[in-house]
């Protein structure tokens, strides 16, 4: 390692050379790829033939930051309710486009409900759930050609799970012939990379136009999804769809989606991502989109929201004060970005530091743009407040929590209600991190 190296300001690897994807409802448009920052998408998971469940279902992650939404098309009955969607929503004034998610019977049911075609504004297809042989070529033939004539983008979306039968057989054949055959898993992978490639190359000779496919290669480990994305990246210019096909629940499926996109988008790869978590029973759907936004935030490659940064506590802070008003003060400023985003331009890069003793406390707090250092164990019952460096009062009593986010709403609106849509100037960020 040089001093060079040391010294010069870490980044991502330059964003990979894609078509640009421009996905419409109406006068609003999410572009995926070209020049476009990485895309967050989500999933609902309401029976679509419930129009108005699924639309509260869509607009929730819509709220949340969701910039394209996917809807499951898997029956007739559900195709005949996609348009009374789509209008529920433009009534509730949520233009975010809806993905129409085809397995099996996709063909028939863009075929067989025009409204639902054109309700959509992207279509996924996956080539390996449409049959064999003539058969899967006519449907896959059918369904670019329902594309095209409502001039409407796909995804082809390829997953091992339910990988073309007849593609792995014959590509096994080939390999068991090979005088140093790959591994089982290697020729899987290369069989993703090839289905999703030459699909893309027909549904163009079938007219679709280039710059109207997204491609996605999906598995469930994350070893193989950095490998398949990698040689998929190498092999075509289309836009690729990141994500794990079953990340899994909680942490595991967090930390797995974490671990395999952050390889890839360090890397330039990757123009749309979903985390494809399983909720608790009961839990927030809307949970994968932060998650996504987080992964996107952490890494500087965009900004939705003020990131706190808070001390992970240790044996001086016994009192779990900073615990209660970091988790408030992160709620608190989630809650405000639907207004803010468009009142106070450049809100999304601020930094907040809640800290919890007198170690780091101050000297995080001066790193952020706002920040409190709160009394540890033992501490005097004060905790001073930093801005922009500066400190510039101390709060003292049961009212802290209410005051500092009093502070904070009125550096907002003095610091980013003056920029007049202006990026503002940037502070030297702070991740959380242990700091003792």
């Amino acid at each position: 390692m040089t001093l060079d190296s040391v010294l010069s300001d870490p980044a991502a690897a330059p964003r990979r050379p894609t078509r640009g994807v421009a996905v419409r409802w109406g006068g609003h448009v999410v572009r995926v790829g070209g020049d476009a920052p990485v895309v967050v998408q989500s999933m609902t998971n309401t029976d679509t033939a419930d129009p108005q469940a699924t639309a509260l279902q869509v607009r929730e992650l819509w709220q949340a930051g969701s910039e394209l939404v996917r809807v499951t098309v898997n029956t007739p009955e559900a195709a005949a309710q996609v348009a009374a969607l789509r209008d529920a929503l433009d009534r509730m004034n949520v233009p975010v486009p809806l993905v129409g998610d085809f397995h099996y019977n996709g063909h028939k049911l863009l075929t067989q409900f025009p409204d639902c075609a054109q309700a959509l504004s992207k279509y996924r297809i996956n080539p390996g759930n449409m049959g064999g042989g003539k058969r899967r070529d006519d449907n896959f033939a059918q369904m670019i050609e329902v594309a095209c004539r409502h001039d409407k983008p796909i995804r082809i979306g390829v997953n091992w799970g339910s990988l073309d039968h007849e593609l792995l057989a014959r590509m096994m054949d080939e390999n068991a012939a090979r005088s140093a055959p790959w591994s089982a898993n290697a020729v899987m992978r290369e069989a993703l990379v090839v289905s999703a490639v030459t699909n893309a190359e027909r549904a163009q000779a079938l007219g679709l136009r280039g710059d109207a496919i997204v491609l996605s290669c999906k598995v469930s480990h994350v070893q193989d999804l950095i490998a398949v994305y990698r040689e998929l990246s190498r092999r075509c210019d289309y836009p690729l769809h990141l994500g794990l096909t079953e990340a899994g629940m909680g942490s595991k499926g967090i930390v797995a989606s974490t671990a395999a996109l952050a390889v890839l988008l360090q890397q330039g790869i990757g123009d749309t991502i979903r985390i494809s978590l399983t909720p608790e029973p009961g839990g927030d759907r809307s949970r994968e989109v932060v998650v996504a936004q987080e992964i996107l935030q952490t890494m500087g490659l965009r900004a939705f929201t003020p990131m706190v940064v808070a001390c992970p506590g240790c044996g001086r802070t016994s009192s779990t004060v900073f615990q209660e008003l970091a988790a408030s003060i992160q709620a608190f400023l989630r809650a405000q970005m639907p207004v803010w985003k468009t009142r106070y331009p450049g809100v999304e890069n601020m930094h907040v530091a809640v800290m919890g003793c007198v170690v780091n406390g101050p000297g995080e707090s001066r790193h952020a743009d706002i920040g409190i250092s709160l009394p540890g164990t033992g501490e005097i019952p004060s905790a001073p407040v930093y801005v922009d460096g500066e400190r510039t009062v101390t709060l003292k009593g049961d009212a802290i929590a209410e005051e500092f986010q009093a502070i904070v709403e009125n550096y907002v609106a003095r610091r980013y209600g003056q920029q007049q849509g202006a990026e503002p100037a940037r502070r030297p960020g702070v991740v959380a991190r242990d700091i003792h």
